[in-house]
């Protein structure tokens, strides 16, 4: 069985963006269940063991960058650029696929204005159709699993979910999302899950290259990882990029 672990990258309000970064970045990791919950987990255990001498920590964008919440040692620039090598080097290692959507907020609101949809189920929408392609008509191939948020949010993604099941997509039918994902579970960031710790990790290398920001190693990882068609076409396969 197939997991997808999602993770988000900016925020999905329409009403307020942010000049500096006017994007919602949806993306996530595809990943065998096997080897979601054996080799994924051992490798950043290990990752974290060697470099922090602990495995409780949890991998996080914002406090990676932030130097904080047991990352406090990145401020030291030989430890920091040590860090980085590491973790490219474990990324590239790791067994997974990568699917991200990215919405253009400003250009969604100029095009759609009051009509436009929320970006995060605007993305879902497209993640889940790429999860059922690539799960194929297989039976219960696949199982959703996202970092739980606030009350109000979790219970949208409830509802945005509910709703895939009931209408479908643009490219895949209701029946065969409900055939073929077996459920959506949210999951919390204390559970220190290896499959939500590697989503968080590479939608704002994404969100910054989409952005026209300078390509660094971790995009370029993120890179060799989407999903791809058999010609090796990611656009439209593993990166949708909205609107067109």
């Amino acid at each position: 069985m197939k997991v997808l672990f999602l993770d988000e990258s900016g925020d999905h309000n329409l009403t307020v963006i942010d000049p500096s970064y006017p994007l919602f970045v949806l993306g996530g990791v595809i990943v065998e269940q096997n080897y979601a919950e054996g080799p994924l987990e051992d490798s950043l255990r290990d990752f974290k063991y060697r470099l922090f001498g602990r495995k409780d920590l949890i991998l996080h964008t914002a406090d990676i960058t932030r130097n904080r919440n047991g990352f406090e040692q990145l401020k030291e620039k030989e430890f920091r650029e040590h860090f980085y090598h590491e973790l490219n080097l474990l990324l590239r290692n790791i067994r997974f696929q990568v699917v991200a959507c990215v919405i253009r907020k400003d250009d969604h609101l100029s095009r759609y204005g009051v009509a436009a949809l929320d970006p995060y189920m605007m993305s879902l929408d497209v993640l889940v159709e790429r999860f059922c392609m690539e799960i194929g008509n297989v039976s219960g191939g696949g199982v959703i699993v996202a970092e739980r948020r606030d009350s109000t949010l979790d219970r949208e993604l409830d509802i945005a979910w509910l709703n895939l099941k009931v209408r479908g997509t643009k490219y895949i039918k209701a029946k065969d999302i409900e055939n073929r994902v077996i459920g959506l579970n949210l999951r919390s960031k204390a559970a220190n899950i290896a499959g939500l710790q590697l989503a968080d990790l590479v939608v704002t290398p994404i969100g910054r290259k989409v952005l026209g920001k300078a390509i660094k190693e971790d995009y370029k990882v993120v890179e060799e990882k989407f999903r791809c068609s058999h010609t090796g076409r990611v656009e439209g396969y593993g990166l949708v990029v909205l609107p067109k």
